[in-house]
């Protein structure tokens, strides 16, 4: 039986330099409405972008969600997207958010590539 099991990958990275990561990965998916990385980083990323869509729809106006909005996102222009253009696009979708879809192998290191995008 394993204990403790980690739901999301470590990356190779520490806890304030994943977090960055992450932050700076969902800044550029809605600055650009797609980007190309690696796996892990796309399964890492997926789920926190799921929860700040929600959590927006959810209470739009409320300050806390607001707050949380600016907690994750690190640029103004992304912030503004998304409290204007994201909200709208996903009124009337419960999940799902984001689509992965494989690339093939980066040349370098052969870590599996993928895109992932808006829908």
């Amino acid at each position: 039986m394993r204990h403790r099991v980690q739901k999301i990958s470590k990356l190779g990275r520490k806890a304030d330099h994943r977090g960055l990561l992450i932050r700076n990965l969902a800044t550029s998916l809605i600055e650009r409405e797609k980007i190309q990385t690696s796996a892990a980083k796309a399964k890492a990323l997926q789920p926190v972008f799921e929860r700040l869509v929600v959590n927006l729809k959810k209470k739009p106006d409320d300050r806390e969600a607001i707050r949380y909005l600016k907690s994750i996102l690190l640029t103004e222009k992304a912030q503004k997207k998304a409290l204007g253009e994201l909200k709208k696009k996903y009124a009337d979708r419960k999940s799902g958010f984001t689509r992965i879809t494989p690339l093939g192998v980066q040349k370098g290191d052969a870590t599996p590539k993928v895109q992932i995008e808006l829908i």
